[in-house]
């Protein structure tokens, strides 16, 4: 004796399971149809903290020398300013350009004592003739 609504005949629960395989995929849809907006709203509000500044810069990483004096003295100084785990993570990855010696701290960094610091632990391994303290205070 057959149930009331069941169908015994196979392409009746194929065309069924065609259907059913559809609903995960129409709700992943709806789900990226509603939450594009919101992310691409977001993206638009959130700005980088200073590429502006970064565009109208002449001395960049990019100027940065290939002399191994050079290389050496940008190590020597990461190296200053990464041990001094009083600083935060801003100070710890300003951007340090050695050119013929010359050394030129540049970014963010979270307070003006900070800024002090890290041309301090730069000092230390350099003379302070040669070192431009370009390091800006996060507001």
């Amino acid at each position: 004796m057959r149930k009331p609504g069941r169908s015994d005949d196979p392409s009746d629960e194929r065309l069924l399971m065609k259907h059913l395989s559809k609903i995960p995929t129409a709700a992943a849809v709806l789900v990226l149809c509603a939450l594009g907006p919101v992310s691409i709203a977001h993206a638009q509000q959130t700005a980088p903290d200073n590429s502006q500044q970064n565009k109208n810069q002449s001395q960049n990483a990019d100027n940065q020398s290939n002399a191994t004096a050079d290389r050496m003295t940008t190590a020597k100084i990461r190296k200053a300013i990464i041990a001094d785990k009083q600083l935060s993570t801003y100070a710890h990855n300003v951007k340090i350009i050695t050119l013929d010696g010359k050394v030129t701290l540049k970014g963010p960094v979270k307070s003006e004592r900070e800024k002090q610091q890290v041309a301090s632990d730069a000092a230390a391994v350099i003379s302070a003739d040669n070192l431009t303290n370009q390091l800006t205070v996060k507001q």
